[in-house]
């Protein structure tokens, strides 16, 4: 049996059972790190954390309770040497730049796990950055453009559940007026034919999420 006493010590944070399970599986077998705690919603990931202080923290961005990207300011904000790498099926370039800004130091989707996982582990525990080339390719093509303001992701969240100008600005205390106004200025700066291809790309580029 390896012995682990010096190893990398890894927190995998996912609300998915699955992906918890395979990323041990394929941690396993290496002489030079362990999964020592895991956690199922970002609320646990900073007990977690504040418990076990691990070496590498695996983060799922989108889970229930809290997501991973408050989950990263929280431990961030608390300990400030924490190397978190963040770990989501999304590739949307407003998440990446979002997880990147509060101090993830590496960033890979998990249908290239059993390709970078490792690799990307021990880089960022060596005190280096690691985006997959997918990644950073996602955000480089979207440098330059024009970003939402927070009002109009408000609107855009109201949105993608289904609300109506009128209901929208009831629900946010305008003018209809207002709210039309948002809408076209969502629609230009996505490039969007209508408010559902809006949504359509709003999640698709991590602007807005259905948690």
């Amino acid at each position: 049996m390896s012995d682990k006493t010096s190893s990398i010590r890894i927190l995998t944070v996912d609300d998915h059972l699955l992906i918890r399970v395979g990323i041990a599986t394929l941690i396993g077998p290496e002489p030079d790190m362990e999964v020592i705690a895991e956690a199922t919603n970002g609320r646990e990931a900073i007990a977690k954390f504040r418990e076990t202080r691990p070496d590498v923290t695996l983060m799922d961005l989108r889970m229930p309770v809290m997501n991973g990207l408050d989950a990263t300011i929280a431990i961030r904000g608390e300990f400030s040497d924490a190397r978190i790498i963040v770990l989501t099926t999304y590739t949307g370039d407003v998440q990446v730049i979002r997880a990147i800004k509060m101090g993830a130091k590496g960033y890979i989707t998990k249908n290239l796990v059993h390709k970078e996982l490792l690799q990307t582990i021990r880089a960022v525990h060596a005190g280096r950055k690691m985006l997959s080339p997918e990644v950073a390719a996602q955000v480089a093509s979207c440098i330059g453009e024009e970003t939402l303001t927070a009002k109009e992701i408000e609107v855009l969240r109201l949105i993608v559940v289904g609300n109506a100008n009128k209901e929208i600005a009831s629900r946010l205390a305008i003018n209809e007026e207002t709210v039309k106004s948002r809408v076209k200025s969502i629609l230009i700066k996505l490039g969007a034919n209508d408010r559902t291809h809006a949504v359509t790309i709003g999640l698709k580029r991590g602007i807005i999420d259905l948690y």
